[in-house]
């Protein structure tokens, strides 16, 4: 799933609903891919719509939020035309956790 929004930061209550819309996307699980879009990995339909559902529930009064649903198959297909991919996701032995 992609996150996609621009909410007004004019106002203390518009930087306060900011900050909360965000910090709710970050502990909900999503991941920052650039400024104003987030990404999460949702393993079917149905937690993809929880996801929305949730969503809804937190959105800010004002401003534009948008979802967007793509495979993962999909998103693996992304270009990076100018930049790099950064991410904090360890992709290596580090990110073995022994029990």
């Amino acid at each position: 799933m992609i996150v996609f929004f621009d909410l007004p930061v004019l106002s203390m209550e518009n930087r306060r609903d900011y900050r909360q819309f965000r910090k709710y996307l970050i502990k909900s699980g999503f991941l920052m891919a650039q400024e104003s879009v987030y990404v999460k990995l949702v393993s079917n339909q149905g937690a993809a719509d929880s996801v929305v559902d949730n969503l809804r529930k937190n959105k800010p009064s004002e401003g534009l939020v948008q979802v967007l649903r793509v495979t993962e198959k999909q998103y693996q297909k992304v270009e990076f035309l100018v930049g790099e991919n950064k991410t904090e996701i360890l992709d290596s032995d580090e990110r073995i956790v022994v029990l």
